[in-house]
């Protein structure tokens, strides 16, 4: 899921510099800060999942670091936009402004409709797996 505010810049962003991706994580700096980078600029690892792919210009996949994914897998990712720079290369530092993460817990419900849907990892998207349908909340899902 994004904001207003967030997808508005991102479909900027995407207008000067093309097809775009989000890696959310884990540790020092501004780790709770999803990176924005132009797509392909960031390896993505076999252990990484893709959380799902929001539906901005012609999509941007989120993907999360696999440590990272075990500690949220039972939180709703929510990109927002602040005022302020971040720590790091993400494209949208020279906007005076950065994306963040805020999260929500799943209910129980939610949770388990999650359960019956494996994460998709680097490693599987790498073999040619794509994310299939499912509802607007988690993984594989568009965000």
């Amino acid at each position: 899921m994004l904001t207003a505010a967030a997808a508005d810049l991102l479909a900027r962003l995407q207008a000067k510099h093309g097809a775009l991706m989000f890696h959310q994580s884990g540790g020092c700096c501004d780790g709770s800060s999803p990176m924005c980078y132009p797509d392909g600029e960031f390896l993505v690892g076999d252990r990484d999942v893709l959380l799902g792919i929001l539906d901005v210009g012609d999509g941007v996949p989120v993907w999360i670091s696999g440590p990272q994914f075990q500690a949220w897998k039972h939180t709703q990712l929510l990109i927002d936009v602040v005022a302020g720079r971040g720590g790091g290369f993400s494209v949208e530092a020279p906007e005076g402004v950065r994306f963040l993460s805020r999260g929500r817990a799943f209910t129980g419900e939610e949770n388990a409709m999650l359960a019956e849907h494996a994460p998709l990892t680097g490693a599987d998207f790498a073999r040619g797996m794509r994310p299939t349908p499912t509802p607007p909340l988690g993984r594989g899902s568009e965000v």
